[in-house]
């Protein structure tokens, strides 16, 4: 399966350059917080002491799973094409946030159990009408993972030749938390009860039978252990998708913004073949669904929001926009204490 991307490291140059242009705003050292460490991070990332942010774009990859089948969700697997059709429609919270805050908002179908009308603002990359179930089979072939992946590096290096450099990834798939627990299961060596949550919704009842199935399934996969094969074993076509997506995004040098568990779970994938990922990109949130936490502390990042959010979609990437707003405008725009006469 091959991958071609090359990630370099980020640039340091810059490092002393932007520290001090942080330092000597009018204002105690380090008292705008994670926003002086954003800014600092965003201007590396840009190797630029002006750093801007232009077109940010939001990425939604939809995926089925067969998976669904084996009844891991409180949802059924219809509801994946009905909020496609909601995001079109500009009905779901993503919407409205990215609205708001004026993010150019994509809906990619990956992998939708269903045929898709076309819409100006749905790209069709299908590979599959939804992934297989990973009970009796691999959720993807080699071929279809491989494919996945490229699609979703080449749909970020358009938006990347529109003009857009602040990047994030949202995604959609009834039963996609069962794939993102067992990729951080397997890849982690975390328990899978510390991995697996109630995802859409599930009861006590439900969410003891999601781990008996998803324990059948490790057992069925036990060959699985490198990145690609567990992804291969276990994702989605919009998982998959996104690995391709991050990577690619870090090799233009963009600025990636990092939703929750799900996609945070396709991170864990671009991060164990290429760590150097984690340069380019900013945590939006922490969710509360279970076992988030213990894949941020993976990566050792703190996140900008505890809004105990748990919809995916890129929600919490919109609603952290504006922060990374906030850290380029207090580093373009505001004044040092030698040019507002103020003594320090």
């Amino acid at each position: 399966m091959p991958l071609n991307f090359v990630i370099p490291p980020r640039p340091s140059a810059l490092t002393d350059a932007l520290q001090s242009k942080i330092d000597w705003k009018t204002k105690p050292l380090g008292s705008l917080g994670q926003l002086e460490a954003l800014a600092l991070q965003i201007g590396l990332c840009q190797n630029s002491l002006k750093p801007r942010l232009n077109k940010p774009c939001i990425l939604i990859f939809a995926g089925d799973h067969g998976i669904v089948e084996a009844g891991v969700s409180a949802y059924p697997q219809t509801v994946t094409a009905q909020m496609v059709a909601n995001f079109l429609a500009g009905g779901a919270a993503i919407s409205v946030f990215a609205k708001q805050h004026d993010i150019e908002l994509l809906i990619v179908d990956a992998g939708v159990n269903a045929d898709l009308a076309g819409h100006p603002k749905l790209i069709n990359a299908k590979i599959g009408k939804g992934s297989r179930n990973f009970l009796t089979h691999p959720a993807m072939t080699a071929e279809e993972c491989s494919q996945a992946i490229q699609a979703g590096a080449e749909l970020v290096l358009q938006q990347q030749q529109n003009g857009c450099n602040c990047i994030g990834f949202g995604e959609m798939g009834i039963g996609n938390s069962s794939s993102a627990a067992l990729l951080m299961h397997r890849l982690t060596g975390l328990s899978l009860v510390r991995c697996v949550g109630r995802g859409t919704g599930l009861n006590d009842r439900q969410l003891q039978n999601k781990v008996t199935v998803l324990q059948r399934a490790l057992n069925k996969h036990k060959e699985a252990t490198e990145p690609l094969s567990v992804l291969a074993a276990f994702g989605g076509f919009e998982i998959a998708m996104m690995v391709g997506a991050y990577l690619k995004a870090a090799e233009l040098g963009m600025l990636i913004l990092v939703d929750g568990f799900i996609a945070g779970s396709a991170l864990l994938v671009a991060y164990k073949l290429h760590p150097q990922v984690l340069d380019y990109c900013v945590f939006s949130h922490v969710s509360s669904e279970q076992g988030h936490q213990a894949l941020l502390s993976q990566f050792n990042v703190k996140p900008l929001l505890n809004l105990e959010l748990r919809l995916g979609e890129g929600s919490g990437i919109a609603l952290a926009y504006p922060l990374v707003q906030s850290a380029v405008s207090f580093l373009n725009e505001m004044a040092t204490f030698a040019e507002a006469g103020v003594d320090h």
